[in-house]
């Protein structure tokens, strides 16, 4: 049997999200006393609030704007459920189902802090179809992010009840089929436990967590095809010697320059700074042009360029855990001291913030990429290699193709990179006027992640490709020489001009994967 992460005692990590989103780790709420009497203590208080005829902000009321009207009691608890069927209006391609699990799994994890007096029953039934595989289908766009993700959320706690529709055992079938088949029954919902399914940020945190996992592994990618490349071009690696990123002090500067190192650790392909100063003595001796002792920007300053990409991604996934692991419902239930505070935990700003924040180092993530792919590809400043990567050039025309493709993804995302949270638009009657477009932002970051790894991609092909134009595979360092066997295995040398869409399309899947012995940091 699986482990299963115990909801309600675990603290989730990313990976934990991941573990769970993409590759169907088991959550089951602990079992400890102490968090079911605290999920039990706000139930319990709860519903004698409501028993004394306390007027509770979405329990007995309306909510947003309708907060004004009071619910009589044998409406209350059924306007739990029919508040879902008005969210169900999302539109655009189905999400994938890694972010919705994500996203069940995160609702789950706030709702079993204690704070949003629900019934030990929900958060069961929410990890009960997460296990099963039953993942509700959930149109791309509706979310604001302001007062939670309120649509998407609202399709996944319609679920529950056995409404809408899932994706269950490879195909989309009716809630209440897949249900009955997993041996499910629905449930009914009580006091609050409709709003406190959707008054959250789970759907773009669950998105957000993948996007962190998967932007790190594409910086390992972009620094295994730059540490390649550096190779292939017989380059110098001196600007990455620890002494000039110490005297810098930046901590993603000096991380980069370490992981560079790493990768060339043992290599006889890289130039040598010390022989080109001594070739431009001979040359200055002789009267003729002095040679250039140093490479261009793109090879001679990454660790200075991409270093604050690991920088932003440490910043954001501290944000998303804290995120994940936080109580972002309204109303708070604190039970203990017999308060209800209405505030604005389902706000999003910080995800926000991290992903607009990390889409602006994608773009320079590819457009670094792009730089690279313009030194190996042109003749003028390759230090040798064929004109476009040709194995015959003239009757080949090498990776002219590849480098129009990798510009493509550069400018697209560049475009993507437009921060989400500059355009907030006042919406439900103005009760929601400012919102924070957390799930545009998480969402437009996997928009540009995927093409960024696409780009990184074609990167790692065009660096495989000098490798062996340039006949130093077997002088590689030790680390490189495991991603270049790696790449070797998905993709063959292009002794003559070829499609190469499949070739990019595993390299891509194997980096998100870690499948090309990429260092870690």
């Amino acid at each position: 049997m699986k482990t299963a992460f115990a909801v309600g005692e675990h603290r989730f990590s990313v990976g934990d999200i991941v573990a769970v989103g993409r590759a169907g780790a088991l959550a089951r709420l602990s079992r400890r006393p102490l968090v079911r009497r605290r999920i039990q203590s706000a139930r319990d208080w709860l519903v004698a609030a409501v028993n004394r005829g306390e007027v509770l902000y979405g329990v007995n009321t309306g909510v947003g704007t309708n907060a004004v009207f009071l619910l009589p009691p044998d409406q209350a608890e059924r306007f739990q459920e029919t508040n879902l069927e008005q969210l169900c209006c999302g539109t655009g391609a189905p999400l994938h189902p890694e972010i919705v699990r994500a996203a069940m799994l995160l609702r789950a994890v706030t709702l079993a802090l204690g704070y949003s007096a629900v019934r030990v029953e929900l958060i069961e039934q929410l990890l009960r179809l997460l296990n099963a595989g039953i993942t509700p289908v959930v149109p791309r766009h509706g979310s604001v992010g302001a007062s939670g993700d309120l649509i998407p959320s609202g399709y996944v706690g319609r679920v529950l009840l056995g409404k809408g529709r899932v994706q269950y055992r490879g195909r989309v079938q009716t809630a209440r089929r897949a249900l009955a088949a997993a041996g499910i029954a629905p449930i009914r919902l009580s006091y609050k436990e409709g709003l406190a399914l959707i008054n959250g940020t789970t759907f773009m945190t669950g998105a957000a967590a993948l996007v962190v996992a998967d932007a790190e592994a594409a910086l390992r990618g972009f620094l295994a095809a730059a540490a390649l490349a550096v190779e292939a071009l017989g380059a110098s690696p001196e600007p990455y010697e620890e002494f000039v990123q110490k005297v810098k002090g930046h901590l993603g500067q000096k991380a980069v320059g370490s992981h560079l190192r790493g990768l060339l650790a043992g290599s006889g392909a890289v130039g040598s700074t010390a022989e080109l100063r001594r070739r431009a003595r001979a040359e200055k001796s002789a009267g003729r042009a002095a040679v250039n002792i140093q490479s261009g920007y793109s090879v001679r300053c990454i660790p200075q360029g991409i270093g604050p990409m690991y920088e932003t991604l440490a910043a954001a996934r501290a944000v998303v855990e804290t995120e994940a692991n936080s109580a972002n419902d309204n109303p708070l239930i604190d039970a203990a001291r017999g308060r209800v505070y209405h505030a604005g935990n389902f706000y999003g700003g910080h995800i926000a913030r991290a992903m607009d924040g990390l889409k602006l180092d994608l773009a320079t993530l590819a457009n670094w990429s792009n730089a690279l792919m313009a030194v190996l590809v042109d003749d003028r400043f390759s230090n040798g290699l064929p004109p476009a990567l040709a194995a015959r050039p003239g009757l080949d025309t090498g990776w002219k193709g590849m480098q129009l493709s990798m510009t493509s993804l550069a400018c697209a995302v560049r475009q993507l990179a437009s921060p989400s949270m500059l355009h907030p638009v006042p919406t439900e009657q103005h009760n929601q006027d400012m919102v924070s477009l957390g799930v545009h932002a998480a969402l437009t970051a996997r928009d540009a992640l995927d093409c960024a790894r696409d780009a990184v991609s074609i990167l790692l092909l065009a660096a495989c490709q000098a490798v062996d134009l340039r006949g130093c595979a077997g002088r590689l360092g030790a680390s490189t020489g495991k991603v270049y066997r790696g790449l070797r295995a998905l993709s063959r040398f292009a002794d003559a001009d070829r499609p190469l869409d499949d070739d990019i399309a595993r390299v891509a899947q194997a980096v998100r994967d870690g499948e090309l012995a990429l260092l870690d940091w």
